[in-house]
């Protein structure tokens, strides 16, 4: 349960409170009511004061602050159709108006349409510390955050704007979590990231190079351990290669 509550109004204060032990930092509040953390002992940070709310297209990048929600992304206007896609299956509409974008990478597993997609574009993270009186930020790409959810703060995300984005998935009704998803980029020069989801700890990086070549066997070869109580390894091989194939005929035609 939340013992204490703070609202600091700068990063600065934020990052000193964050510093004490079993203090968490709180965006949309939806880690927080979970029973996990209920049945702990803790201090929240509310961050909402702290101006990370911004959205900004900053020439070809597009920088989105940790505390914006979800359905406040969703709105946004020039976003590729598959991200869209992939944020709508995240979660139901009152989440995604009190879920946090920081938070939900935070929190994503396998099955996370949003890690997902981030993942498939590259996208950077940037977290604060605050190190001998002073602010520092470090800037990391998604793939290296995902493994070991470092514990300092996240100030803001940056995905590219002009790519070339495609996003299908399986699942066992049009609104659940997918049993297999396949999020692909493409940037003007030809590199290529495929990633697949529905399994695991962690959306899987498949492909990052300029020969898309493969794709399906690649997708294949990704899920040969992917077993667990919604699938077997064989049936989601066989599903990330269909996936995976249709995302290029996607970007190939646009």
């Amino acid at each position: 349960m939340i013992t204490a509550y703070h609202r600091p109004t700068t990063l600065e204060e934020a990052l000193t409170l964050l510093t004490q032990p079993h203090t968490l930092p709180l965006g949309g509040g939806t880690l927080v009511n979970t029973p996990a953390f209920k049945a702990q002992d803790f201090a929240v940070v509310d961050l909402q004061s702290l101006g990370l709310d911004a959205i900004r297209a900053t020439g070809n990048p597009l920088e989105i602050g940790a505390t914006v929600s979800l359905q406040r992304l969703l709105d946004e206007s020039g976003l590729p159709a598959g991200l869209l896609q992939a944020i709508r299956l995240e979660a139901p509409l009152n989440l995604r108006n009190q879920a946090t974008v920081a938070g939900t990478i935070v929190a994503a597993d396998g099955r996370s349409t949003f890690a997902a997609a981030l993942l498939a574009l590259d996208a950077r993270i940037e977290q604060a510390i605050f190190d001998n009186s002073k602010i520092e930020y470090r800037v990391s790409n998604i793939g290296e955050f995902l493994p070991l959810r470092s514990t300092r703060l996240i100030t803001k995300i940056t995905i590219p704007l002009h790519v070339k984005f495609a996003f299908e998935y399986v699942a066992r009704t049009p609104s659940d979590k997918p049993i297999v998803c396949a999020a692909l980029c493409q940037w003007p020069g030809g590199r290529t990231r495929l990633v697949l989801g529905g399994w695991g700890k962690s959306p899987l990086l498949a492909l990052d190079g300029l020969d898309p070549t493969g794709l399906d066997s690649t997708a294949r070869n990704a899920f040969h351990e992917a077993t667990d109580e919604w699938a077997s390894a064989e049936y989601r091989m066989d599903v990330a290669s269909t996936l995976a194939q249709r995302c290029l005929a996607q970007i190939t035609n646009e």
